[in-house]
């Protein structure tokens, strides 16, 4: 059977070797960097027509075992799939109506996963979104999600006294960042359980139980009252939905004062239609990683925000910075797998060794995008009060 194969792979010239357990191997070309062994001679058919979502799955199941550094596997299966598949993109995604219970098993299934698992691998403060790499050679993890926090506080012209909210506050780092060192009171809401947790625990270990409130809250429980000064929201619109999209804007604009500045954080889609990245990538994501995550591309997003009545007055891609975040996690992840065993399941494991290395990959190749976006919600007669330049950002 590896010999039929070896007729369609042979041409590709990859420095993979193919093997069945305990038997022969077929290398696919000199200096093999990566071992694929085929545990499931039945796998010998699905490799003829190699989607990524086929090869990640064989590989969470168990049905095959890859062996080197998990960014050549990555790059070596995405060579392989486009070999023979072509870079086919995959069909427009439906859209699914978002309701409270399944936004919060979903966020559930991918947040409450464990704590310490979470700490193997992500900076000391628990940042789990695009760090901001000023200096992309030398600046650590740690001092890329630093700079982050600070340019989201700066953007928003944050000043003391003001009230925040944080839609999707985490593990509270950028509530801890924006409380302590520009003086505003936090109010921020999580889905998770475990996040919720701790964030409350590292608030109270660094004395800022007084300036930081924190719930298990649903954004559309949120009162539209414009209580707040500035909106943040990191790493959230991506759980929304299409469907959604509209009511969680206004939300926001409802939230915050006239006048008042609006953060959206967030991946959006290569696509103008939302349609996932091509060869089954961004369906094993879909089905392994963010049940029910949706991305917009980043018109869509401008133009709901712009329907809902927030003028955008500022967008920056942070694409190659999220891809260098991701190889951090990655290498991290990486560095500590006997310690990662113990805490999650095998199977949970190779999902997001396959997810963390994957999407660092698929950023590099401009898969998808990350953009912030900053709006303004204009105050009567549309005046607002931001600076004309960006100057006060970087000075």
């Amino acid at each position: 059977m590896l010999t039929q194969l070896s007729e369609s792979l042979s041409k590709l010239k990859l420095p993979l070797r193919v093997s069945l357990a305990g038997g022969p191997s077929l290398d696919l070309g000199p200096d093999p960097r990566v071992t694929l062994e085929i545990l499931d001679p039945l796998l010998l058919n699905d490799l003829r027509q190699p989607s990524l979502d086929k090869l990640g799955e064989a590989f969470i199941d168990q049905r095959m075992e890859v062996r080197g550094p998990i960014m050549d596997v990555v790059e070596i299966a995405d060579h392989l799939s486009m070999g023979l598949l072509g870079d086919n993109s995959e069909p427009v995604c439906s859209r699914t109506t978002h309701d409270k219970a399944m936004d919060a098993e979903a966020i559930a299934y991918h947040y409450d996963i464990s704590n310490d698992f979470y700490r193997l691998w992500l900076d000391p403060e628990m940042v789990y979104s695009c760090a901001y790499f000023r200096d992309p050679l030398h600046d650590s993890l740690a001092q890329a999600q630093i700079n982050k926090l600070d340019h989201l506080c700066r953007k928003l012209r944050l000043k003391p006294g003001e009230r925040l909210l944080d839609v999707g506050c985490g593990w509270g780092g950028l509530a801890r960042h924006a409380a302590r060192h520009y003086g505003v009171s936090v109010y921020g809401i999580t889905l998770s359980k475990e996040q919720l947790e701790l964030a409350r625990e590292k608030n109270a270990e660094q004395g800022l139980e007084d300036s930081i409130e924190l719930q298990l809250q649903d954004y559309r429980d949120l009162p539209g009252d414009q209580a707040f000064d500035k909106v943040v929201s990191v790493g959230m619109f991506e759980h929304v939905g299409h469907a959604n999209l509209q009511h969680y804007f206004k939300m926001l604009y409802d939230q915050v004062k006239p006048g008042g500045l609006v953060m959206n954080h967030g991946i959006t889609a290569k696509y103008v239609d939302g349609r996932p990245v091509s060869r089954g990538a961004g369906t094993f994501i879909g089905r392994y990683v963010f049940p029910h995550g949706e991305l917009p591309h980043l018109s869509t997003a401008i133009a709901s925000m712009s329907e809902e009545g927030l003028e955008v007055v500022d967008v920056e891609s942070l694409r190659l910075h999220y891809a260098r975040t991701l190889e951090h996690w990655s290498t991290n992840l990486e560095a500590r797998l006997e310690e990662a065993r113990a805490l999650v399941s095998d199977k949970t494991l190779r999902i997001w060794r396959i997810y963390l290395a994957g999407c660092a990959y698929g950023f590099r190749k401009n898969w998808m995008n990350i953009h912030q976006i900053l709006a303004v919600k204009p105050l009567p007669g549309g005046q607002h009060h931001l600076p004309w330049t960006r100057d006060d950002i970087y000075s």
